[in-house]
């Protein structure tokens, strides 16, 4: 943690500088946007949980396509 102390008649904009220049230098600033968009890996459960949805999806996509009630791919022709 970063503390700053007003000093007697210090301004606020000199006393912000000062601050500002601390966190800089306590690399705070530096592990905050790192970690910034970070996402955490998914848990073995919710793999499982992933892989198993996406099985039922494609069981039910291969069951309409042998009914024929899939709608036809479009295929483009190359020029």
């Amino acid at each position: 943690m970063v503390y700053v102390k007003r000093k007697e008649r210090e301004t606020i904009g000199s006393m912000l500088r000062r601050f500002t220049r601390r966190i800089q230098q306590s690399g705070v600033l530096i592990k905050s946007r790192k970690g910034r968009y970070f996402i955490k890996p998914p848990t073995r459960r919710a793999k499982k949980a992933r892989a198993l949805k996406r099985l039922v999806l494609l069981k039910e996509k291969e069951k309409l396509a042998k009914l024929g009630k899939l709608p036809e791919k479009k295929s483009f022709k190359k020029r």
